[in-house]
């Protein structure tokens, strides 16, 4: 599984709502399960973004799925970012020539 950061803004019509976050939090983690993904942590930020998730997928593509149909809801902007583990990290400097 890939490793993602995704950064979550609430739009005008999110924040609204924001009382029903948590329930479209909710059907977020069930739809990302059911295309083979999971939160693994989530959080409320103060700063420039609302809240923070890391997740995981199978792959980009299903990463990107995920995020555009989160995004289609009118609920949130999101920003995606592939995250490479420490071992990777360390891998690809020691690869460097």
């Amino acid at each position: 599984m890939t490793t993602y950061i995704v950064l979550f803004n609430w739009t005008d019509q999110g924040v609204r709502s924001v009382k029903e976050s948590p329930k479209r939090l909710d059907a977020a983690k069930k739809q990302l399960g059911d295309m083979g993904g999971s939160f693994k942590q989530f959080f409320l930020t103060m700063g420039e973004y609302d809240m923070v998730a890391v997740c995981e997928a199978p792959d980009d593509a299903v990463m990107a799925r995920f995020g555009l149909s989160v995004g289609m809801l009118g609920n949130v902007r999101t920003q995606t970012l592939k995250a490479f583990p420490e071992a990777a990290y360390r891998e690809i400097i020691a690869s460097l020539g």
